[in-house]
């Protein structure tokens, strides 16, 4: 099964993406070493949202790590606690799964931030207040139409209140 893989032109790509990463970072090495002298002022600073979900929180921390990895900044993990995830209710293996995100976002260099609230969206906002957040990394969400129609005006303020923010919004395909 590995033979078709140690192919030459496999080898090659492989080659030139990594020569690529390493003269993407330093070039934003030099640029901010020639624009302040040390770290830039306003670095990014990025924030993913997760969940108790399975597997769609570790792709989302992968990338955002990778993200911030590129800017060479730290990121920041959102987990919201809602009520019906609170821990006489949650399940054994969504908190198995929380457990095993957490560690990965420390793994990555990451912050975790656990808050307990009812609206996430809220907590979204005030946590990017907080830590002065300039882009939030989300899944893309599971869309149930009855759910949907009756919350647009709430995602529309959501959004809003984003971009009033000066907060970028990044919605990884999952």
């Amino acid at each position: 099964a590995l033979n078709n893989f140690f192919r030459t032109e496999n080898i090659l790509q492989l080659r030139e993406l990594a020569l690529k990463e390493v003269a993407f970072r330093v070039e934003k090495k030099v640029e901010t070493e020639m624009v302040t002298g040390e770290k830039a002022i306003h670095p990014d600073r990025f924030m993913v949202c997760i969940s108790s979900n399975e597997t769609t929180p570790r792709h989302l921390i992968r990338r955002t790590a990778r993200l911030a990895s590129r800017y060479d900044t730290n990121f920041y993990a959102l987990y919201v606690q809602t009520p019906a995830e609170s821990p006489d209710r949650i399940n054994l293996t969504s908190q198995r799964h929380l457990l095993n995100h957490f560690k990965l976002v420390t793994e990555l260099g990451g912050e975790l931030i656990q808050e307990s609230s009812p609206d996430v969206m809220g907590t979204i906002l005030k946590v990017c207040r907080e830590k002065q957040i300039t882009t939030v990394c989300i899944g893309q969400p599971a869309l149930k139409f009855i759910s949907t129609v009756m919350n647009i005006p709430r995602y529309r303020k959501f959004l809003r209140s984003l971009s009033d923010m000066g907060v970028k919004l990044t919605i990884f395909p999952v």
